[in-house]
Formats: structure tokens, C-alpha cells, sequence
């Protein structure tokens, strides 16, 4: 999310340029997120501040008429009945409509997803017979695994090119010169 100043500063430009008091000098602007994502990053700031830093804290806010889309038109395209059940529990949970647990933890659903025991079970979840399957793009296109932490990243990628036929053979490149008359 943008800081509220890169707002405030275009709607201070606008009125400049076009010589208009009005808000952002007339213009109609039209903007587009979710407020559910993350905060304005702020370096060594706290709470308070990235919260300070939100286009609701904006005096711009109380100008903006919100209108929110209905249909998550990905999820209509796919036809597929558990994309839109998965969308439709994202919606709840940011909606505040799930149970909050003893623990203060939300409890989500029982089908919400698959708890897997292992990395190496979670490899042959998504990527079943890899050895023999990583020839065909499509297949390959239709998988993905995310990570929060670059580490488990790298460790899902090795134990995932190990099972794969032939040697693994690692590219390094740099991006400097060793040369500073060759930049």
C-alpha cells in the first residue's frame, strides 16, 4: 500500500498544475486495492506509525467513495467449485466471520487445507512422480509451493532438483565488474 503522502503530494501537483482548489484539481481519480493486504512499509518505525501512514489516516479519506466488486472473476473463469470454496473462506476470514479459537488463534475450516508431515510429502503432494513429469511444461506450469522464508525456499528447491535425473550442475554469476574501467 502507498504511503498517504504520495497521495497528498499528487493532490497538492494537480492543483498547481491545473490552477483548480479542487480536490486533485478537479481530476477524477480512481483507485483500486484491498485494504485487507499489508500496511505502507516504514523503515525502523512502529505500529503506530505504519497505521499513521494509511490513506485512511489521510484527510483525503473522507473525499473517497468506496465501491467494492462483487465477483471474483478469477475464481468464476477457473469454474472450478473448490477455487471458489478457498475464495470464499479468504473472504470470510478477512471479513471477520470465522471463529477465534481459545488461543486467540482463527479456526479455520477442516477443509481449508491439507496438513501434509514432511517436506517430502509435501514434495510428492505437488509434485507426484516428478523424475518423470518434469519434461512436460504444462504440467509443471500448473504447480507451485510458496515459502514465507527464502531458506525453506532454497531447501524445498534442492530436495526437489535432486529427484530430477542427471547431474545438478550450479550457474554462478555476479552483478559487478572486477574491472572498473570495464563498466
Amino acid at each position: 500500500m502507498a504511503h498517504k503522502h504520495s497521495l497528498e503530494a499528487l493532490n497538492r501537483i494537480l492543483k498547481d498544475i491545473k490552477n483548480n482548489d479542487k480536490l486533485f484539481g478537479g481530476t477524477l481519480l480512481v483507485l483500486s486495492g484491498d485494504f485487507r493486504q499489508t500496511l505502507p512499509v516504514i523503515p525502523r518505525s512502529t505500529y503506530a506509525d505504519e497505521i499513521n501512514a494509511c490513506l485512511k489516516s489521510s484527510t483525503l479519506w473522507r473525499n473517497v467513495e468506496i465501491v467494492q466488486l462483487k465477483v471474483n472473476m478469477r475464481v468464476q473463469m477457473l469454474q472450478d467449485p473448490s477455487a471458489e470454496t478457498v475464495s470464499k473462506q479468504l473472504l470470510d476470514i478477512g471479513d471477520g466471520k470465522v471463529i477465534i479459537a481459545e488461543t486467540g488463534y482463527i479456526k479455520l475450516a477442516n477443509d481449508f487445507c491439507t496438513i501434509i508431515d514432511s517436506q517430502d510429502a509435501l514434495i510428492e503432494q505437488i509434485f507426484p512422480d516428478v523424475h518423470t513429469n518434469y519434461i512436460n511444461l504444462e504440467w509443471l506450469a500448473e504447480r507451485a509451493m510458496l515459502a514465507a522464508k527464502n531458506v525453506d525456499v532454497d531447501i524445498l528447491n534442492l530436495k526437489i532438483q535432486q529427484l530430477l535425473p542427471g547431474d545438478l550442475v550450479s550457474y554462478r554469476s555476479i552483478d559487478t565488474v572486477c574491472d572498473g574501467t570495464e563498466a
